[in-house]
C-alpha cells in the first residue's frame, strides 16, 4: 500500500515524505496538546486543488456558467476561455479572475465559484502512511482531531504499533515530529490522546516489532 501511495503523488511530495518516514524511527516523545472540549479552531480559507470539481455561474449568462473538474496541471478549461489556473487559489480569488477574462466578451461579468468536490492543495491534505487500514491524503475540515482521521483511515491494522506513531507538522518554516498514542486513543479510548490537527500534518504508522 505505500508504494502504491508514494507512486500516485507528484515526485517531489514523494522524495519529501519518503524522507519524513526515515526520520520518524528517531522522533522524540515531544507531544502535542490534546483537544479541549468545545476548543474551536479557525480553519484557513480553502484553496483549489488538482482533482477538485468547480462549479461556476455566471450571472445572466447560462452558455457560459458550467461545472469543470481541476485538471493536474491545476487549470481548468471553460466555455470562451482556455488553461485558467485554478489551483492554489479561493473560489473568490478565481472568481475575479474569471470576470476580468470574460470583461473582454461580455459586459460587467458577475461570477460565482462553488467548490463541489474537495480535494484541495497538498498543503490542505493530511496523509496518513503506514499501518492505517486505508493509508491515503484527506482533505482537511474545520477542527478535525486525530479521532477524525483514524475514522477517515478506517483506523489501525492488526500489525500497527500505534503508540509508536509520529505526527509531522511544519512549525515556524521547520518540519517537527510528535509523538502521539493512538494505540491509546483506538484501543483504550483514552480521549486525552486526541490531537488537533493541521492542514499539511503526515501521521506515520509503523509496524509492530515481533
Amino acid at each position: 500500500m505505500m508504494t502504491a501511495l508514494l507512486g500516485r503523488m507528484p515526485k517531489v511530495a514523494a522524495m519529501a515524505l519518503t524522507g519524513v518516514m526515515l526520520l520518524a524511527g528517531c522522533a522524540g516523545d515531544e507531544r502535542l496538546p490534546t483537544v479541549r472540549v468545545g476548543e474551536v479552531h479557525e480553519a484557513p480559507a480553502y484553496r483549489i486543488g488538482p482533482g477538485d470539481n468547480i462549479q461556476i455561474f455566471v450571472w445572466r449568462n447560462p452558455e457560459l456558467s458550467t461545472s469543470v473538474p481541476v485538471r493536474p496541471d491545476g487549470r481548468i478549461s471553460v466555455p470562451l476561455l482556455e488553461d485558467i489556473q485554478a489551483a492554489d487559489r479561493t473560489p473568490t480569488e478565481l472568481a475575479r479572475e474569471l470576470e476580468q477574462e470574460l470583461d473582454v466578451f461580455i459586459q460587467n461579468p458577475l461570477v460565482t465559484v462553488i467548490v463541489t468536490g474537495f480535494v484541495g492543495t497538498f498543503e490542505q491534505q493530511i496523509r496518513v502512511v503506514g499501518q492505517a487500514q486505508q493509508p491515503r491524503s484527506i482533505p482537511f475540515r474545520a477542527n478535525m482531531t486525530m479521532l477524525d482521521v483514524m475514522i477517515a483511515v478506517g483506523g489501525l491494522t492488526p500489525f500497527a504499533s500505534g503508540d509508536r506513531a509520529t505526527l509531522v507538522r511544519v512549525v515556524d518554516g521547520q518540519q517537527r515530529q510528535f509523538r502521539v498514542r493512538l494505540g491509546r486513543l483506538i484501543q483504550d479510548g483514552e480521549i486525552d490522546a486526541n490531537v488537533a490537527m493541521l492542514p499539511g500534518d503526515i501521521v506515520i504508522i509503523p509496524e509492530s516489532f515481533f
